[in-house]
């Protein structure tokens, strides 16, 4: 894969999961279009982080296929497709013992097969994107909630994904530092990166989205543009969602 700061189109559809007797996922289909960001809004429970999961194949669906710029990834070695998705969860899952360049680097060097000082130059070209050069030697621990959240996003991004799922990325974040993420999400949103983004933050759903994936009790209940899925939801279980969130 080049520089190519466009990311890839990805599909999901029919998928289904059944989990512990639970039937999770109920024939979602999904969409994002290359560099264009979705956004997955819905209550507790619904299915959206599990959503993620099964399209980065953590979790294999029971039926239904995911596509990656057109081909199915369901035949795809799990950690080359995990190599083109990069994935940031509400916790950051750094290791404490390692430099924040050496956690940036980790990926390159064991997966991409990158040497010990090209490893470290990708990191730091990362670690620049997400504001946080200046702590490359620094151990996570002695960082913000908010810095560490970066440095997973950058540690993604030093694997040259051609899209990124967001998890909830902020949810675990004090208030204060909820912005400064956001904000890098959307520069990353801008510079035409995939993204699929599970949020409840729906100002960010609203200005940074180019589509709007409303999930309740393991479904797509509507999807739409931010303007059309806010200003004019067309089911009662939208309309009842937004009042409780807005």
């Amino acid at each position: 894969m080049g520089e190519s700061s466009t990311g890839a189109a990805l599909t999901g559809t029919g998928l289904h999961l059944t989990l512990g007797g639970n039937h999770v996922l109920r024939g979602i289909d999904i969409h994002v279009d290359a560099g264009k960001t979705a956004t997955v809004i819905g209550p507790s429970g619904s299915g959206k982080s599990t959503l993620l999961r099964v399209l980065n194949r953590l979790h294999e669906p029971d039926s239904g296929d995911v596509l990656l710029d057109g081909k199915s990834v369901l035949t795809e070695n799990p950690d080359r497709l995990r190599q083109r998705i990069g994935m940031v969860f509400q916790q950051f899952n750094l290791f404490p013992h390692m430099s924040v360049a050496d956690n940036v680097a980790l990926g390159p060097r064991k997966l991409r097969g990158l040497s010990k000082e090209a490893a470290r130059a990708a990191a730091v070209e990362q670690l620049e994107v997400v504001g946080l050069a200046n702590r490359a030697d620094t151990r996570p621990a002695n960082l913000s909630g908010g810095q560490q959240q970066r440095v997973a996003i950058a540690r993604a991004l030093a694997m040259r994904p051609e899209i990124m799922f967001f998890d909830e990325a902020t949810s675990a974040l004090d208030p204060e530092l909820v912005k400064g993420v956001l904000a890098l999400m959307a520069d990353l949103a801008a510079g035409g990166m995939s993204m699929i983004v599970v949020t409840h933050e729906m100002g960010f759903a609203r200005s940074v989205s180019d589509s709007v994936v409303f999930m309740d009790a393991g479904q797509v209940v509507e999807t739409g543009s931010p303007d059309a899925v806010f200003d004019n939801p067309e089911t009662e279980r939208l309309r009842r969602f937004l009042s409780m969130v807005l």
